[in-house]
């Protein structure tokens, strides 16, 4: 399931991170990278707050659609 449909507070392991070549790149340099631990902190709006590789970042809903855990 995509990112943005995960639960907050829940740790969930990346099982792939797709869209366009430019977009993987974008996001494997936030560290979305598979098999990586990542748990959504909050959501405002649509937009996601998540821990991945004890960082905080942001992250629109559809950047968070291209991520499945």
């Amino acid at each position: 399931m995509p990112l943005s449909m995960v639960s907050t507070g829940k740790p969930s392991k990346i099982k792939k991170v797709g869209g366009r070549e430019e977009t993987r790149k974008f996001l494997e340099n936030l560290g979305f990278v598979a098999g990586s631990m990542v748990t959504v902190v909050s959501e405002i709006g649509g937009n996601l707050i998540v821990n991945v590789k004890d960082s905080r970042v942001a992250i629109g809903r559809d950047m968070a659609n291209k991520i499945m855990v």
